[in-house]
């Protein structure tokens, strides 16, 4: 009986089924890749000629779809590359130096805490690696790992799927928010019950997953209160609490009380038993992270891990 020959396909064609999958476009994919949109449709039909499946469905006029062999082999085909690119670094570097890109998600509300002085850090001890940010909300950020947008993202740990693996780096615990004319505001301690906020208005953070943890909280205290504003931007809950609108509840603190509006929001510490959210480094489950990710996580651990209180 004759031997069965192994498929048979090229590096090329897996960058240009993986660029495909990721837009489900061939016209965004040779733009990306800087080649003609034949080009990529030619060397797509050949993977799938060679591996003896369809891989993408074509929509005449709307572009493209994933099989279900698709998706599984898409997942496989992103830590395929990236061991390549670990290759190509380490014949290179030899082992001594991260070079190249880093693409990193981060929470849209931890970004503007947590990012500035991790970047700082990475790009002082890996010089020539390329770090790059995707800011977004969690399901923005999932879907960002899932096709290979970011390889690593920070951000909260809850709601986070089977198929995604995290290392926490850090807890936040929830606090209150009120303005400075406040009638607790001048706590000596800085304390405050959730109950005794029980009949104010709420200023809500309204991102998804972040609401839901904000009134769960609440609840978990007996506490409903009248929501008179919701608003997706966290300067604009402060500003809104400073002005006397509510009270509201957050978990990351900045280092000054002013407002951008001018006006000073005090932060009080909860006497309730809450437990803190847990700040993650997550990736894909099953996908050898790269070791410019590895570094990364590492670094996030080893700084929030040296922080005082």
């Amino acid at each position: 009986m004759a031997p069965v020959s192994e498929p048979s396909f090229t590096l090329v064609q897996l960058r240009y089924f993986e660029a495909a999958a990721r837009h489900l476009s061939m016209t965004a994919a040779a733009r990306e890749l800087v080649v003609s949109q034949s080009a990529v449709s030619t060397a797509i039909a050949q993977l799938e000629r060679e591996l003896g499946v369809q891989l993408l469905l074509r929509h005449h006029a709307r572009g493209l779809s994933l099989t279900t062999a698709g998706q599984a082999f898409h997942q496989r085909v992103l830590g395929f590359l990236a061991h390549g690119a670990e290759l190509v670094e380490a014949a290179r570097q030899a082992g001594t130096e991260l070079v190249g890109p880093l693409t990193v998600g981060c929470f849209t509300t931890l970004a503007p805490f947590r990012l500035p002085g991790l970047l700082a850090e990475f790009e002082h001890r890996h010089p020539r690696a390329q770090v790059s940010v995707r800011e977004g909300e969690h399901s923005a950020l999932k879907a960002a790992l899932r096709t290979g947008e970011c390889e690593v993202a920070l951000l909260y740990g809850y709601d986070l799927d089977d198929d995604i693996d995290r290392l926490v780096v850090d807890t936040a615990p929830p606090y209150a928010l009120v303005g400075a004319g406040h009638r607790l505001a001048a706590r000596p301690d800085g304390q405050v019950s959730l109950a005794e906020l029980a009949d104010e208005p709420l200023v809500l953070l309204d991102l998804p997953h972040s609401r839901e943890y904000l009134q769960s909280v609440l609840r978990a205290a007996g506490v409903e209160p009248e929501v008179r504003h919701r608003t997706t931007g966290y300067e604009t809950v402060r500003a809104l609490v400073a002005h006397g609108h509510g009270f509201a509840l957050l978990n990351q603190r900045p280092p000054a009380d002013m407002t951008y509006a001018g006006e000073r929001a005090v932060p009080l510490m909860l006497r309730d038993q809450v437990e803190p959210l847990e700040i993650v480094v997550a990736w894909i489950r099953g996908v050898r992270l790269t070791r410019r990710a590895q570094a990364f996580a590492e670094l996030c651990e080893r700084l929030y891990a040296s922080r005082p209180g």
